[in-house]
């Protein structure tokens, strides 16, 4: 079996196409078992099997730098560069990372998640080795989603100025997380559907090759008319217009074909775009025939948890407020806003995958009267800080962030912890951020920030469930919410998902005859000053966050109470200021003390100095 004896790319060298073809279900059936076990993104790597086969045969891994775009696409790659034998493990803690890793393989150059970044870096590695007159390639595998960010369409135009020798391989196969969303993609999806074009280009080609005098004026000519056949089906002539030449397109699963196009590619200078058409989810029946389902992350909104509560409430905030709107960077199914714009489709907005555009669109609506909802995750969300504090922030918009996968998020890695929200977002003057303990708190939460007219609010959850409560344990407007009354000794503070953990410490110590005072806070910005004026007349202030230690909730805490000539002693618990890899949430939630264990364990050495 090919693929148990494949240690590396040099292994594909030397093999018929009937046996890569063989080797490419081989992977589709490692891929589809190790992901619908262990979760992680599906469609996306069925349909570049054949793809990231025939870049490995054509390049020469590592010598040519193979850099990935979103790097989700990268399992077969990870597969071909040695890596079967651990893909059991994928996402696991310990095991192999689900983005290309640094630390896992001298193949993955760049360990990116992030869309629309890979052009930049291969303009950037492309100089590299031209300023030390290495002979290598640089080879950058880009989506026709990511192609929609305008960070891609800033490095496309530096590698046409440069003339960059990069192969940029276009994988279009018409989908982003969503359908993608662009005027580019459109012109993409004519020449796919369009025999004509098709027929005409291959036919003049012909032409051509039965004149064995072709001199420089019918060679022109030809390449004029091809260009004027592409001008009917793409009028902008995108790529050519900013000096990156154009090939294909080619069917993204014939092996031998790409193989042919991608060699092509490499004699030319300067930097080219060789387009493949692929099919994603290829060879998986569910995917392919969903067109939302399996084409991110396996896991998606699920009843019960803090993203289904947004969507919930979203309806109902459509049919009572003509004027809200919902923009999504390309995830309306991971943000929760499919209910909503099967609703009201012409008042959900899909950018692609373009957050700052997101935000700076939302503020000009707010301008104009609508009340525009921004759903994204919390790690995506910092790529548009700047619009975030300069175009809402600095105008005074009512514009809402909602923010899934806020904090610790667990097997997605370093690059989707949303841990840096907290941090951004308090520092933004005149925004409000809410922080949800529960489901309900969070539909409260929607309620109220319709009511802020006059700068933006942020609302940030985690991901995965959410516990349903009692009338009584939800808060209304700006309010702090004591959970409970202690002996005046101890005063936990638990913001959004922490606070379970909070409660629990207090059970702990409860037992151990220390009577905490645990607070929902619900806001992190403004704190509520009547619980700052509570928690003041405690010994010991501990507050407890899953996002960045320092600069975070717990410090804005410590500076109200420090204004205040509190004498009590504060401890924050949060993040440590590091890339923290792979892991379940619970997992790293108790290696940093963020459990309800270690809140104790922290109170108690408190007690004990």
């Amino acid at each position: 079996m090919l693929l148990s004896a494949l240690s590396g790319p040099e292994d594909l060298q030397g093999r018929s196409i009937a046996e890569l073809n063989d080797l490419a279900e081989q992977i589709r059936a490692l891929v589809i078992d190790s992901v619908t076990e262990l979760g992680g993104h599906l469609g996306s790597n069925l349909g570049a099997v054949e793809l990231s086969i025939a870049v490995h045969r054509v390049f020469r891994s590592p010598h040519d730098a193979i850099l990935w775009d979103t790097g989700h696409q990268a399992y077969i790659h990870k597969i071909l560069t040695g890596r079967a034998n651990g893909f059991r493990q994928l996402r696991q803690a310990g095991g192999m990372s689900g983005y290309p890793s640094r630390d896992e393989s001298e193949h993955d150059w760049i360990e990116n998640s992030h869309a629309s970044t890979v052009l930049s870096y291969a303009h950037g590695l492309a100089t590299a080795f031209r300023a030390n007159d290495e002979r290598r390639r640089v080879v950058a595998i880009i989506g026709d989603g990511a192609m929609t960010g305008g960070m891609a369409f800033e490095g496309l135009n530096n590698l046409g100025h440069a003339g960059s020798d990069v192969v940029i391989v276009l994988n279009d196969n018409g989908r982003s997380y969503a359908p993608t969303v662009s005027r580019l993609s459109e012109s993409l999806v004519k020449i796919r559907n369009n025999p004509v074009y098709m027929r005409r280009q291959a036919k003049i080609e012909e032409i051509a090759e039965r004149i064995p005098w072709v001199g420089e004026q019918i060679h022109r000519g030809l390449k004029m008319s091809k260009a004027a056949l592409r001008e009917m089906w793409e009028p902008s002539a995108f790529f050519e217009d900013l000096g990156v030449r154009y090939i294909g397109p080619f069917d993204g699963h014939d092996i031998e074909s790409m193989e042919e196009a991608l060699a092509n590619a490499s004699e030319f200078d300067g930097p080219v775009v060789v387009h493949v058409l692929t099919q994603k989810g290829r060879g998986y029946g569910p995917a392919e025939a969903d067109d939302i389902k399996n084409m991110h992350d396996t896991g998606s909104v699920k009843d019960g948890s803090y993203t289904a509560a947004f969507s919930e409430t979203m309806v109902k905030l459509g049919d009572r407020h003509p004027e809200l709107v919902a923009i999504t960077a390309a995830m309306p199914d991971s943000t929760g806003l499919l209910p909503f714009r099967d609703r009201f489709p012409d008042r959900c907005i899909d950018v692609g995958i373009a957050e700052q555009h997101a935000v700076t669109a939302a503020a000009g609506m707010a301008m104009g009267g609508l009340r525009p909802v921004v759903a994204v995750y919390s790690t995506f969300l910092t790529r548009a800080i700047d619009q975030v504090n300069l175009d809402a922030g600095l105008h005074g918009l009512p514009v809402i962030f909602c923010l899934d996968r806020a904090g610790i998020t667990g097997p997605d890695g370093a690059s989707h912890h949303g841990i840096l929200d907290l941090v951004l977002l308090t520092k933004v003057p005149g925004m409000t951020v809410f922080a949800p303990s529960n489901y309900q708190e969070l539909q409260q939460m929607l309620e109220d920030a319709m009511t802020v007219t006059d700068g933006p609010v942020a609302i940030r959850w985690s991901r995965g469930p959410a516990a349903h409560v009692p009338d009584l344990e939800v808060g209304r407007g700006f309010a702090a919410r004591r959970v409970q009354q202690g002996d005046g000794t101890v005063a936990l503070v638990g913001f959004g998902q922490m606070l379970p953990a909070a409660v629990g410490a207090a059970e702990q110590l409860a037992q151990r005859g220390v009577h905490c005072t645990v607070y929902d806070p619900r806001l992190v910005s403004p704190l509520d000053p009547t619980m700052i004026d509570d928690i003041a007349g405690h010994q010991i202030v501990v507050t407890v966050e899953d996002g960045l230690r320092i600069g975070g909730a717990g410090a804005g805490v410590r500076d109200a109470l420090g204004e205040r000539g509190a004498s009590c002693r504060i401890s924050v618990l949060g993040v440590p200021t590091e890339y923290v890899p792979h892991d379940t949430a619970e997992a790293i939630h108790a290696r940093f003390g963020l459990d309800a264990d270690g809140i104790a364990r922290s109170v108690e050495a408190l007690l004990a100095e």
